[in-house]
């Protein structure tokens, strides 16, 4: 596929605006192929690439040139103008509308979504967490990392891990952590969950973006 300036300007521009990494681009593919239910080995054959790009990319461990990226749009119902469009313009409004929303896989069961336009410009990063039930109870395996984290239940009944200890946490519940003690979250009920999580440090944060140093 050849793409003309304007094209690839306007791609450059989404790219910009979004701060979309490898990681990013990664994670909206394999949602993508999630919902059209198909398998790394199919999307190889239908675009010609091997299964272990495939896979680099989607982990976030691969860059991809635009001409490859809009081939692999192509069997996944995409194209470059979909998958880097947002309907908002940042600049002019920053408010995060949640008909808009966006969901990306965090594990198999669990997806997440960015309540910022541009995470990069902020210390803080908040997200909403979606975690549906899991089919087979599996073993949590329990995080620790710099920084803190604040945690809400918006929806359905989540189990908090954190330093030695279990808790229920409702709707309308919260929790406020040091993460370098061991913790993480769980769904073990039968219905889905939703809790909001904020993140400090912001990992995505870019030193001299914020508000306050351009001041």
């Amino acid at each position: 596929m050849l793409l003309t300036v304007p094209w690839l300007i306007k791609i450059v521009l989404h790219l910009s605006a979004e701060w979309m990494l490898m990681d990013q681009i990664g994670e909206k593919l394999r949602l993508l192929r999630k919902l059209r239910k198909i398998t790394l080995k199919q999307l190889a054959k239908e675009t010609e690439l091997s299964v272990g790009f495939l896979s680099l990319v989607e982990n976030g461990k691969s860059n991809i040139a635009l001409d490859t990226l809009s081939r692999l749009l192509v069997p996944l119902g995409s194209n470059l103008n979909q998958f880097f469009e947002k309907s908002t313009n940042i600049e002019e409004d920053p408010v995060v509308r949640s008909v808009e929303r966006t969901w990306s896989p965090f594990t198999e069961t669990s997806f997440t979504s960015a309540l910022s336009h541009n995470p990069s410009n902020f210390k803080l990063y908040p997200r909403i967490f979606l975690m549906h039930p899991e089919a087979t109870p599996t073993k949590t395996d329990l995080l620790q990392h710099d920084g803190e984290e604040f945690i809400m239940v918006l929806e359905g009944v989540a189990t908090i891990y954190y330093a030695g200890s279990s808790y229920l946490l409702y709707p309308g519940d919260s929790i406020q952590i040091h993460s370098y003690l061991p913790h993480n979250w769980v769904n073990k009920s039968n219905k889905d969950v939703k809790l909001l999580s904020v993140h400090f440090p912001n990992l995505f944060f870019r030193e001299g973006t914020s508000d306050s140093e351009n001041s």
